[in-house]
């Protein structure tokens, strides 16, 4: 069975443009997984703060396929880095080969120190994020920071593969860290009254309150796995995981 993956971003940023809307598409080496990218920018009165990652790459003799979707905030610094660097770092850890959970863990903080080290070049923005690794077709690795989602289709059944990291959920942690969640009328639970992700890279002016370590999840990819679905929480506000299995699974 043909493997599909779909990837969509709302309120996106394409990769190395500034359109307000962006698609593409691309299948592996052996052509046996294909992929799609669709970019759509939301009414928010500010430039588009999403980037993306959607290829597959040969490395040692393996072929890996390598897709992300970074929601940045306040700027467009952070996930703009996180494009060009979060990948790179994951594959140059010695342990990637051997214990691939290590290696994405250590990658995203030593990814996030980066980041607030060079804090005077990148802003004060931040970014969540979502990754998957898909290694020759065979193992699946998720990741994730933040309220991204990952969301797989295996045998007609909508498997959500990602944890969202939301104040109310990770209150305590925050509360350890000195830190508060308000939860205003009419407003969702926000760090700090400010931030509504208790995870993220970056937001140097909250870290000592926030984390950055990613949940993780892997899989072996047989027959029954049908799409794989990440998104920016821009898109999940507004469709049920559900939706998805009837409108992304199609050749394209």
């Amino acid at each position: 069975m043909v493997k599909l993956s779909c990837f969509n971003a709302n309120c996106g940023q394409c990769v190395g443009g500034e359109s307000s809307s962006s698609s593409g598409r691309g299948r592996s080496h052996e052509g046996n997984t294909k992929y799609g990218v669709s970019l759509v920018k939301g009414k928010a009165d500010h430039r588009m703060e999403d980037y993306h990652v959607a290829k597959f790459v040969q490395i040692e003799g393996h072929e890996l396929g390598l897709f992300a979707i970074y929601d940045g905030h306040l700027g467009d610094e952070v996930p703009s880095y996180l494009q060009k660097h979060l990948f790179a770092n994951i594959l140059k850890e010695d342990e990637f080969w051997v214990d691939p959970r290590r290696a994405i863990t250590k990658a995203y903080e030593k990814t996030d120190q980066a980041i607030l080290s060079n804090s005077s070049n990148l802003g004060r923005g931040g970014s969540t994020a979502v990754t998957a690794i898909l290694i020759n077709s065979l193992r699946l690795w998720v990741a994730n920071v933040g309220d991204s989602r990952a969301v797989l289709s295996r045998g007609g059944q909508a498997i959500q593969m990602t944890i969202e990291h939301e104040p109310n959920t990770e209150r305590a942690s925050i509360e350890d860290r000195g830190g508060f969640v308000s939860n205003m009328p009419g407003d969702v639970a926000r760090v700090n009254g400010q931030l509504a992700v208790s995870r993220a890279f970056g937001d140097k002016s909250l870290k000592s309150h926030l984390r950055s370590d990613p949940d993780i999840l892997d899989i072996y990819v047989d027959v029954n796995c049908e799409v794989l679905i990440l998104a920016s929480d821009g898109l999940w506000k507004r469709c049920c995981v559900t939706l998805f299995r009837s409108t992304c699974i199609r050749p394209w």
